[in-house]
């Protein structure tokens, strides 16, 4: 009998992780046993000597590991929500371990030979859809990933994966460290001019909770915007700014400038060892949009609409600025003066609004939602255990039959990464149900006041729980193309197209109540939040514009005679620039999104699921926000077939047509 909770059954309810059980400790043993019963199950299928079918290999290779797998998904989703020394020393002897059995299977020549034989055969076999891009997934799986190279550029695509997996982790370390690093800590009230009430309890409760007399501020979301917003003292705001912009670019030890060029260059060299132009030509290859020059063509053309309206309403700010003698317009006023632009613009305050939305009644709004188009039940339970306290679990049940286990964590502390996102603790597939979770970093309660979400706060709510959608309902035999596993440049449009939601009369009056008086949110309100939704958007279309441009200068170029971070990122934000960049800034050592995420070659991707959302959603208003008949078919046609499918067949299926941006641009009031 083993006494390490992660090589055991877990015999708890729906098969969930014994996080009470489970120490840092129990890790490395873990991952030492589970890599060795995935390299056992990798020989059965080598040393076979019958001939290749799909079932004994490509099957076969599909559910090998599947308790490496399992302990994986429990370790690095513990390193992102709830990390310390501990996790990261281990993360870091890991890591390259994890690299090490990839690569020993991706390389393997037997195992590779039996797979293309399968693949060679594939016209002869009778196979299933869902089977057929099983086959062509594990095909190109080891084809993209060196099995055609010989010995020699097989153990440098080694060293590079292995060298790559460490620099990522080093990267979100840095990053993390230095958001913790930073605390302004306020003891003159005067200081807190303009900051409302809410956002002051907010700070003297996080001072207090560290024992520190005061108002303490952070680098963490719910701290960090509402100051950039409210503050009127300019000094302070920028003081914060330059500490946000400067995460991963300080003369400390926590500096990634040359892990960034580090990063680029690595990738480059893979890619071009494997027989691509650059990084983002191998990423491309398997997303929607196909190659760079496509990616390319699309921000260009977004940029063009985009850009005349961003300096149109920057003209604005500068001349709200000048009231206050303000000559030049600098990063750190540009929140404060568009919340003001907004208030005299629509008579609107965003802290007016956070009464109405109460973090429980935003989440079970969310659960009615999904319960009026999907037919789902969200229960609240004590039984499943969780890794923090602040974790509410919920059995998920589909027409009363259990569907997955979902964990909600909304709350920013200190071994939590900065962000939100979704993930799962188990796959789904065949007859296995998954274990979804959703992670965020929203305003936190304090003594006297519940957690009230800003309407950003809201709006991220509902596009993460869009994404845990797509795993509770995924359905399909395979976990490698299950749920949310798709082209990244549709892994958006369930998380994108939840969003609108949010702004619909028929679907607040499900959950904005006043948290007090249990009133419902005023109409008039509900008008101000339309007619503000386009509020700056060629700024803030702008703005995720040059991300996906700084994105695609780092990975689809030849980046080896880059040698000054800054310098590039400043080449690449040339066309897309609005504000003076302070010299002390730089945003690619604390671009995570795809230094450490998954993004990298792919940023453009939220812009592009933007397309389809809007194009989705306009479907819905033409037949109703809560139609059961458009309901089922997004279901059945996007949330529950995964990656069994390619996307733009899944969404012709769905919308019975090619998305295109007219939709967005309609929406966006960028049409002209």
């Amino acid at each position: 009998m083993n006494n390490n909770p992660l090589l055991s059954n877990f015999n708890t309810s729906y098969d969930t992780a014994p996080f009470s059980k489970i120490k840092s400790s129990d890790f490395l043993e873990a991952f030492e046993k589970a890599i060795e019963e995935a390299k056992s199950d990798i020989d059965k299928i080598v040393s076979n000597t019958e001939e290749a079918t799909f079932e004994n290999t490509i099957e076969s290779l599909e559910f090998s590991g599947k308790k490496l797998d399992r302990v994986s998904s429990i370790f690095f989703n513990l390193n992102s929500a709830e990390t310390n020394e501990k996790i990261q020393k281990i993360a870091q002897e890991v890591s390259p371990k994890l690299s090490a059995l990839s690569n020993d299977i991706q390389l393997n020549p037997v195992l590779f030979k039996r797979v293309k034989d399968v693949w060679e055969k594939r016209e002869t076999l009778e196979l299933t859809g869902e089977q057929q891009m099983l086959l062509e997934k594990k095909y190109k799986g080891f084809a993209r990933n060196g099995a055609n190279l010989d010995s020699e550029n097989q153990e440098q695509l080694r060293t590079l994966d292995m060298e790559l997996s460490k620099l990522s982790l080093s990267f979100g370390e840095h990053v993390l460290a230095d958001t913790n690093a930073f605390e302004l800590l306020i003891e003159n009230q005067e200081e807190l001019i303009g900051l409302p009430e809410s956002v002051k309890q907010a700070a003297q409760s996080l001072a207090e909770s560290k024992n520190l007399k005061g108002w303490l501020f952070t680098l963490d979301y719910p701290s960090f915007v509402p100051f950039m917003t409210y503050s009127e003292d300019r000094e302070l705001r920028k003081e914060l700014s330059l500490a946000f912009g400067s995460k991963g670019f300080q003369d400390n030890s926590n500096n990634n400038t040359q892990i960034v060029l580090d990063i680029v260059k690595k990738r480059f060299e893979r890619a071009r060892l494997l027989g691509y132009e650059n990084h983002a030509a191998y990423v491309l290859e398997e997303r929607m949009a196909e190659n760079p020059e496509t990616v390319k063509d699309f921000l260009n053309n977004l940029l063009s609409k985009a850009k005349p309206a961003a300096q149109l309403e920057l003209k604005e700010l500068e001349g709200l600025a000048k009231q206050d003698h303000i000559e030049n317009l600098e990063k750190w006023d540009s929140s404060f003066y568009a919340e003001r632009l907004k208030k005299k613009k629509f008579d609107f305050d965003q802290e007016a609004l956070r009464p109405y939305f109460k973090l429980e009644n935003v989440l079970n709004g969310a659960f009615e939602i999904a319960g009026k188009l999907f037919n789902l039940t969200f229960e609240l339970t004590d039984d499943i255990e969780t890794y923090h306290e602040d974790v509410q679990t919920y059995i998920v049940k589909e027409n009363g039959e259990y569907k997955a286990v979902f964990y909600a964590d909304f709350f920013p502390r200190k071994g939590k990464r900065g962000g939100a996102w979704m993930t799962s603790y188990k796959s789904q597939w065949q007859d296995s149900r998954p274990h979804i979770s959703i992670v965020c970093n929203f305003t936190p309660p304090t003594s006297d006041k519940p957690s009230l979400l800003n309407f950003n706060e809201v709006t991220t709510l509902f596009h993460e729980f869009g994404h845990a959608l797509h795993g509770i309902l995924a359905n399909t035999k395979y976990p490698s193309l299950s749920g949310t596993s798709v082209a990244w440049d549709f892994v958006e449009l369930p998380s994108q197209v939840l969003e609108n939601w949010c702004y619909e009369p028929e679907a607040l009056a499900l959950f904005a109540h006043h948290y007090e008086t249990g009133e419902l949110i005023p109409q008039e309100l509900i008008d101000k939040i339309k007619a503000s939704s386009n509020f700056l958007e060629g700024m803030a279309t702008l703005r995720q514009l040059s991300f996906g441009v700084l994105d695609m200068h780092w990975h689809g170029e030849n980046p080896m005679g880059y040698f000054d971070v800054q310098q590039e990122e400043l080449k690449a934000f040339q066309p897309t620039r609005l504000f003076p960049s302070p010299k002390e800034n730089c945003m690619s050592t604390a671009f995570s999104h795809i230094f450490q995420g998954g993004y990298s070659a792919g940023y453009y991707s939220y812009k592009w699921a933007e397309v389809l959302d809007a194009d989705a959603f306009a479907y819905f208003k033409e037949k109703g926000i809560f139609n059961k008949e458009i309901a089922q078919k997004f279901k059945d046609t996007v949330l529950s077939k995964g990656g069994t499918v390619k996307p733009m067949e899944l969404y012709k299926s769905f919308r019975g047509q090619k998305p295109t941006n007219d939709a967005l641009l309609e929406r966006a009031g960028l049409k002209n």
